[in-house]
């Protein structure tokens, strides 16, 4: 659910205008209160092969089954660029009432959001995740882990490495080992509209190494007192050169889409798969044919740090019909226990809403992230994830994604990397 969205091109205004009415068509529409509710309120969805039709069909009617006097109307959008198509949903002035998925950043800035109130936030685990100038315009429903290392338990063994590895050097010489036993390290993917999936190596060194020591690394870039130049960063950015020159990542990956990518993990072209904490709602309901493992990212002490993500639910447009009701629906949308569980189930979802506890039938793989996740929340071993959501500007991160393929290509080095990143953010936050 939390997965980047900036994935494709921005589609014009009227082919998103178009787009929408074959949505509506396509997606069809559910109802509450037998279709005699007082209000009709639009809902944009995606469909995804773990998120489909009936998923969405039944979470719409047991919230609605639970707010009377809402009809909603459900919209699909036509691709997994739920964002970028709910920005030119606005441009036509078709926002839909509630939305979901979408990074609100943008949104909130051409004012086309409302906030929701305080007592509607109280039930959250961290209810101002992702907040915008001190505001929640989405619920901060479910957190994921971005990225977890999972792993072939049969090429360690093959490799000889008798555990997972949690300092730096010892990854690395995991590296060695795997290669020297002619076997890939580590896959990576970002073919076709499927740019994104480049990023999980920079994401996690990044988070790991920086943002321990710079927790407001964001916001001091924001206001000019810290720039992608950094050393700090600039280091981490070398991890993921190293990983490339040693012939440790999949650069065949480069040119994989997502879905294709993970299918490289499972067909053994390399040992270990950089991910979100989602990969487990496909692991456990198709496992692959060796054993799986998950670790954190390693860092230089062995200290665990691991990089999350809150955010991803409802979120309400400020024209809604009833503003009211419409908070009221995405309220009940984000705290029904039947739709927690499903979403953690299709998902992989650790939801952040209090007093939740997953389904007692979770499938080992989704236990095993879960419970890095615990230990590491217990401990406040956790920190933001870097470029997730609304980390940087939808051009900035477009232009991230094509750099870290000249970084792992070795057109780029870590220093150039972090000097293209910094010129694009500058341009991507002054209009210049």
């Amino acid at each position: 659910m939390l997965r980047p969205s900036n994935r494709l091109a921005f589609l014009t205004a009227a082919t998103a205008a178009l787009a929408l009415t074959a949505a509506c068509s396509a997606g069809g529409s559910s109802t509450s209160d037998g279709g005699s509710g007082n209000v009709t309120l639009t809902f944009l969805t995606f469909e995804t092969p773990n998120l489909n039709a009936a998923y969405w069909d039944a979470a719409i009617a047991r919230t609605s089954a639970k707010v009377p006097g809402v009809t909603i109307k459900k919209l699909v959008t036509p691709n997994t660029d739920y964002t970028t198509y709910a920005k030119q949903l606005l441009a036509s002035g078709q926002l839909p009432d509630v939305m979901i998925g979408i990074a609100p950043a943008d949104f909130v800035k051409a004012g086309a959001l409302a906030p929701f109130p305080a007592e509607q936030l109280a039930g959250f685990l961290d209810p101002m995740a992702g907040a915008v100038n001190g505001k929640s315009y989405q619920l901060p429903w479910a957190t994921q882990a971005v990225p977890l290392v999972y792993y072939n338990k049969d090429d360690f063994a093959k490799a000889g490495i008798a555990s997972a590895p949690t300092t730096w050097s010892e990854f690395m010489d995991a590296c060695a080992k795997l290669r020297a036993a002619g076997l890939t390290p580590i896959e990576i993917g970002g073919g076709g509209t499927d740019t994104w999936a480049d990023q999980y190596p920079l994401v996690a060194a990044v988070s790991t190494d920086l943002y321990p020591a710079a927790p407001t690394f964001l916001a001091d870039l924001a206001s000019g007192k810290a720039s992608f130049t950094d050393p700090r960063f600039v280091a981490a950015a070398q991890k993921v050169a190293t990983l490339a020159s040693e012939g440790y990542l999949d650069k065949a990956g480069l040119s994989r889409s997502y879905a294709n990518t993970e299918q490289a993990f499972r067909d053994h072209k390399a040992a270990m798969y950089p991910m979100g904490s989602w990969f487990p709602a496909s692991a456990d309901t198709n496992p692959p044919s060796f054993p799986l493992g998950v670790f954190t990212w390693p860092t230089d002490s062995g200290k665990t740090v691991l990089p999350v993500d809150t955010g991803g639910g409802t979120a309400v447009s400020a024209k809604a019909k009833n503003i009211p009701l419409a908070q009221k629906w995405a309220l009940a949308f984000a705290t029904d226990k039947a739709n927690l569980d499903a979403a953690v189930k299709a998902d992989g979802l650790f939801m952040a809403v209090k007093g939740y506890a997953p389904p007692s039938d979770m499938g080992a793989n989704y236990l095993a992230s879960y419970d890095l996740y615990q230990k590491a929340v217990a401990a406040n071993e956790t920190v933001k994830a870097f470029a997730t959501n609304d980390a940087l500007p939808s051009g900035a991160t477009n232009d991230m994604y094509k750099a870290i393929v000249d970084l792992v290509n070795g057109g780029k080095s870590a220093a150039q990397f972090a000097q293209v990143l910094q010129e694009s953010y500058k341009k991507n936050t002054s209009g210049g």
